[in-house]
C-alpha cells in the first residue's frame, strides 16, 4: 500500500502514454487498455477511501522530499470520496464509449486517460501550483475530447470554451505567483498554518490573491456571471465525453470548497474569510438562471448543459449553508447530481441517434425503436434530476433545506429550490412528451441502429448509483457528515502535511512513503 496514492495519477499517464505508442493499433487492443487502466483506477479509489475511513489522511511525499519543500499528495475524507465518484463515472462513460464512439478519433482513449489523471490529481495534489497543473492537464485533453467528429458546431464552441479557460488559466498563475510572493510557500497546508501570521500591510495582497483563485474556480464550476462557456460546450460535445464532463464542474467547486476551510477559514476574525456574503446569493442566481435556461432550451443536449449549471448552484447553496449539516448535505447532492447529469447526457444521444434528421430537437419526429425503454430512462433522470421522491435528487434537496432551517435567508432559500425544481419537472416533462409522443409520422420509424447492449449496461451502472445512493442514504450522509467534519477542523490535514518534516529532511530515502 505504499505508493497507493500515486495509482490514480501513475496509471492513467502510463497507460496514456502506451495508447500514443500504440496509435496504429487495432480498436480492441485501445480499449482493453484503456478499461483495465480504469478499471485499476477504480479499484486504487476504492482503496483509498478504505485506508482513509480511519479517519487520519493519507500522504505521499514525491522524492520523500519533506513539505513544506517537496510535491506531497494527501487523500482525506473528500479527496477519496472525489476520486471514487469520478472513478465509477468514467467507467460508465468508457463503456458507452466503447460501442462505438471511440472509433471516431484515433487519440479518444489516451485523452480520455490524461482527462482522469488531471481529474485526480487535482483531487489529490496538497499544494497550489500542482493544482494548476492538473488543472491544465485535464483542460488540454478535455479539449480534445470535445472536439472529437470535427463537426463545425463543435468546433467553435470547443474553441470558446478554451479560450475562456486559456485566460482563466492566466489569472490562476498570477494568483499563486501573488500568493508566494507574499507567503513564501504554495503548500496549501503550510499556508494554513502561515495565513494567520500576514503581516497587515499584506493582507491585501493574501485577499486579493484569494480571491482572484476563486474567480478562477468559479470559471471552472461555471458560476453567475462566468458560465456561459458551457450550455455550448457540453451540448455539443460527444455524449460519453459530455457525461465525463459532469464531474468536471465540480473540481471547481471542490477547489472552492478545499481553500476556503483550508487556506481562507477566517480564524479567530473574518478578515481572511472570503465567501461572505456574496456566496449564497450568487449560488441562488446560478441555480435559477441554469434552470431558466433549461426551460427556454429547444435541445435536450442544452437543457442538460444548463441542468448541469443549475446543479453547481445547488451545491453551493449548501456550500454556502456551512453550519452542522450544509456542507455534508451539498457533497451529497454533488454524487447525485454528477451520476444523474451522466445519465441525461447519455440518453439524450440514444434519443437523438433514433429520431433520425430531427435529432434531439425539442420538435415532433418519427416514433422511435426501443420507446419504451428509452422513455423511462429519460423519465427516470428527468425525475431525479427535479428531485421528485423518493429518488437522490429529493433527499439531496431535502438535506439541504434541513440544513437552512435556522439560517436568516430561510424562506428565499426554500423558495428557490422548490419553484427550480418544478420548473425543473417542467422542463423534462416537456422535453419528454415531445419526444417521446409527437410524432409526425406515424409509419415511419427513425432509421438508426437501436441501442447496443453495453450503452444499456453503462445507463443500468449508472441508475444502480442512483439507486444506491437511495438505499444507503443513512450511511452515505454519515460519511459526507464526517466529510464536513474533518474540513471544519482542518488540524489533522495540516498535521499530517507537515509533521516530522525536519527529521524527513535530514533523512535522505530514495522512494517517497504514505504516513
Amino acid at each position: 500500500m505504499t505508493h497507493l496514492l500515486a495509482a490514480p495519477i501513475i496509471v492513467p499517464a502510463l497507460a496514456a502514454a502506451l495508447l500514443l505508442v500504440l496509435h496504429r493499433a487495432r480498436i480492441a487492443v485501445k480499449r482493453t487498455i484503456g478499461m483495465g487502466a480504469t478499471v485499476a483506477v477504480a479499484v486504487a479509489a476504492l482503496a483509498i477511501l478504505t485506508e482513509t475511513r480511519s479517519g487520519a489522511p493519507l500522504v505521499y511525499r514525491l522524492g520523500n522530499w519533506p513539505s513544506p519543500f517537496g510535491i506531497v499528495l494527501v487523500a482525506d475524507h473528500l479527496s477519496a470520496f472525489m476520486l471514487l465518484l469520478t472513478a465509477s463515472l468514467a467507467l460508465a462513460a468508457l463503456l458507452y464509449a466503447v460501442q462505438g464512439w471511440d472509433a471516431r478519433g484515433k487519440l479518444f482513449h489516451p485523452l480520455f486517460l490524461f482527462q482522469v489523471m488531471g481529474l485526480n490529481g487535482a483531487f489529490l495534489t496538497g499544494d497550489l501550483f500542482n493544482l494548476f497543473v492538473f488543472f491544465e492537464i485535464l483542460l488540454i485533453a478535455s479539449y480534445g475530447l470535445a472536439m472529437e467528429g470535427l463537426e463545425v458546431e463543435r468546433l467553435r464552441a470547443t474553441l470558446h470554451y478554451a479560450a475562456i479557460n486559456i485566460a482563466a488559466s492566466s489569472v490562476f498563475l498570477i494568483a499563486v505567483s501573488l500568493m508566494y510572493g507574499v507567503m513564501g510557500t504554495l503548500n496549501m497546508a503550510h499556508l494554513a498554518e502561515r495565513v494567520g501570521e500576514v503581516r497587515i500591510e499584506d493582507v491585501g495582497l493574501v485577499r486579493a490573491a484569494g480571491l482572484l483563485l476563486l474567480g478562477v474556480f468559479a470559471v471552472k464550476a461555471a458560476v453567475f456571471p462566468l458560465y456561459f462557456w458551457l450550455p455550448a460546450t457540453y451540448s455539443h460535445a460527444p455524449a460519453p465525453v459530455a457525461a465525463l464532463f459532469a464531474v468536471m464542474t465540480k473540481v471547481g467547486v471542490y477547489a472552492m470548497i478545499r481553500v476556503t476551510t483550508l487556506i481562507f477559514t477566517g480564524g479567530e476574525s473574518d478578515v481572511m474569510e472570503l465567501t461572505s456574503p456574496w456566496l449564497m446569493p450568487v449560488s441562488l442566481i446560478t441555480l435559477a438562471l441554469g434552470t431558466l435556461g433549461a426551460l427556454g432550451a429547444q435541445r435536450l443536449a442544452t437543457i442538460t448543459a444548463y441542468l448541469t449549471i443549475a446543479s453547481v448552484g445547488t451545491i453551493l447553496t449548501g456550500v454556502a449553508v456551512g453550519g452542522g449539516k450544509g456542507l455534508a448535505a451539498a457533497l451529497y447532492y454533488m454524487a447525485h447530481s454528477t451520476i444523474a447529469i451522466a445519465i441525461l447526457f447519455l440518453v439524450t444521444d440514444l434519443l437523438g441517434r433514433n429520431r433520425g434528421a430531427m435529432g434531439d430537437q425539442l420538435h415532433p419526429g418519427p416514433p422511435l425503436r426501443q420507446a419504451v425503454p428509452l422513455g423511462l430512462t429519460f423519465l427516470f433522470g428527468g425525475a431525479t434530476v427535479a428531485g421528485i421522491p423518493p429518488s437522490s435528487g429529493f433527499l439531496g434537496k431535502l438535506m439541504i433545506l434541513h440544513s437552512t432551517m435556522n439560517g436568516l435567508s430561510v424562506v428565499l432559500i426554500w423558495t428557490v429550490i422548490l419553484v427550480t425544481s418544478v420548473l425543473t419537472l417542467v422542463t423534462c416533462s416537456r422535453a419528454g412528451s415531445i419526444v417521446l409522443w409527437n410524432h409526425i409520422e406515424p409509419d415511419q420509424l427513425a432509421h438508426d441502429r437501436p441501442p447496443r447492449a453495453g450503452e444499456w449496461v453503462a445507463l443500468a451502472a449508472l441508475a444502480g448509483c442512483s439507486i444506491g445512493l437511495v438505499i444507503f442514504a443513512a450511511p452515505i450522509a454519515h460519511y459526507t457528515g464526517e466529510i464536513e467534519v474533518q474540513l471544519t477542523s482542518p488540524g489533522s490535514y495540516i498535521h499530517a502535511v507537515l509533521e516530522s518534516a525536519q527529521d524527513d529532511f535530514i533523512r535522505p530515502h530514495a522512494m517517497g512513503g504514505v504516513r
